[in-house]
């Protein structure tokens, strides 16, 4: 299928697309977007080989356009429940006592000395796993350890963390 028969085929069937878009919507301001949205997305496609939808293609429009407004209304949905419901960590944080942020910076410094005090390898392992987020796999590739020996390595120094922090921690 050329560009000129993909122009023509919007061209003759704008205005059942953008009908069928607007029933999705809920919009015909969106659904004209939506349409034009797919259009531009089928259309580099013609310049090269057929795909399997073009065997049909006002059907492959029409299922394209369904696809677009289903992701928009997913979207839509996701970005209603965040404004809705604002995840834990993005809400403001309470007020603390000074005993709480006393408690806290011993807390941070008990962790700190920790990390401190342990071998490189270990420190590398336990900062790259839980402060950058790699994968153990990542890990063990970085310091050219297996990743049972990278797994140990975090491990152990994650328990003298904890060790030293129920030692910081306030008395009970």
């Amino acid at each position: 299928m050329t560009q000129d028969r993909n122009s023509a085929l919007y061209a003759a069937h704008r205005k059942a697309l953008i009908d069928y878009a607007a029933s999705l919507t809920g919009s015909r301001v969106q659904a004209e977007d939506l349409v034009q949205d797919a259009f531009l997305r089928i259309d580099p496609m013609a310049r090269d080989a057929p795909a399997p939808g073009f065997l049909n293609p006002l059907a492959y429009l029409y299922r394209v356009i369904r696809n677009l407004a289903w992701d928009q209304s997913r979207r839509r949905s996701v970005e209603q429940r965040w404004q809705r419901d604002p995840v834990p960590w993005m809400a403001p944080a309470d007020r603390q006592t000074p005993e709480q942020d006393s408690i806290h910076q011993q807390q941070v410094q008990a962790v700190a000395a920790v990390l401190a005090a342990l071998p490189d390898n270990a420190r590398i392992a336990v900062e790259m796993q839980r402060f950058g987020g790699y994968t153990l796999q990542e890990v063990a590739a970085r310091l050219g350890v297996s990743v049972p020996t990278a797994h140990r390595l975090v491990h152990g120094a994650l328990l003298q963390i904890a060790a030293a922090l129920d030692h910081s921690g306030p008395p009970r």
